[in-house]
């Protein structure tokens, strides 16, 4: 008998020994009580508990945590009733105000969502809460932090997951939303004919403005055209007068250089008249030394004929 007593002695033993020995993952943490007061909070890594005096009270883990909570009837300060659900990101930073803080503490921080959330959107008109998204997870973040830290939890974040207006609400909302969009198309539709016209217009101008300087150009080069002709031309007769007076010039000087006597100057004053008769006058007038020498001239044509004879 006494064989069969030591080995379950032993194993016994054994079996309170392992028992006794408690290893902390990562991330969490357990809470232990020696004799049904808080001993101590254990982190990661192995500890080891005195045998029958010592128990785990509860094990705590340290991640975020997150609860969807769901939708709460919430009324508007206009009196409109809606639900909204919220999600709640939270973080456990003491395990023994979370072990002693609240019986239960999820069910706590629900509660306290939902009331939190009443007075919140109990201070805000329906379309201020439609539009009001940030501040309210602003605003509920900070309350239940303040409200949580007694139990060791802290709240990182808070949203609003769903809002969801009467049905009555939302086929208004509908056609609103509806109306808007109708009322920008029109404006748009408005905004891209005016433009249009505007453009048009701009054209038609810049037509007129390119048509008005063509003709001004065009204008301008005639004037230069037609001044660069009386140039020309002008030129042309100032250079023939130019000849004309050289070769009088010239013909001077041939009739100063041959030493003509007062008969030959005579006649050449008799042919220049009759080059400005050139058949076209009717009368000309003879000054009385020309007439003379005409006289002359003729005598002697007579004389010449009696001697042929």
């Amino acid at each position: 008998m006494e064989i069969f007593i030591i080995p379950i002695i032993v194993a016994l033993a054994l079996v309170i020994v392992v028992s006794c020995i408690k290893i902390v993952p990562q991330a969490q943490a357990v809470v232990v009580e020696r004799l049904g007061g808080y001993l101590a909070t254990w982190g990661v890594g192995i500890h080891f508990k005195a045998p029958f005096i010592d128990r785990v009270a509860k094990k705590v883990l340290l991640k975020e945590q997150v609860v969807d909570f769901p939708p709460q009837p919430v009324i508007t300060k206009d009196n409109v009733t809606m639900q909204i659900d919220t999600v709640v990101y939270f973080q456990i930073t003491d395990p023994k105000l979370f072990a002693y803080g609240v019986e239960n503490p999820i069910m706590a921080i629900e509660n306290l969502t939902a009331t939190t959330l009443r007075n919140i959107i109990g201070d805000l008109e329906l379309d201020e809460t439609l539009t009001s998204r940030e501040t309210i997870n602003t605003k509920m973040r900070a309350s239940l932090d303040v409200a949580t830290d007694p139990w060791g939890i802290k709240v990182n974040r808070v949203e609003l997951k769903n809002i969801i207006p009467p049905q009555a609400i939302q086929d208004a909302m509908e056609k609103q939303m509806k109306a808007e969009r109708e009322r920008r198309e029109a404006i748009l539709k408005a905004e891209g004919e005016k433009k249009s016209t505007i453009l048009v217009a701009e054209g038609k101008k810049e037509s007129v403005i390119l048509d008005a300087e063509a003709e001004k150009q065009a204008a301008i080069l005639r004037a230069e055209a037609l001044k660069e002709a009386t140039i020309r031309e002008a030129e042309g007769k100032a250079e023939a007068i130019l000849k004309i007076q050289q070769a009088n010039a010239d013909g001077l000087r041939f009739l100063k250089e041959a030493s003509p006597d007062a008969a030959v100057l005579q006649l050449k004053s008799l042919e220049a008249f009759t080059k400005a008769a050139d058949g076209k006058a009717t009368k000309i007038i003879i000054p009385s030394e020309i007439q003379g020498i005409a006289g002359l001239a003729k005598s002697l044509v007579e004389v010449g004929t009696e001697s042929g004879k």
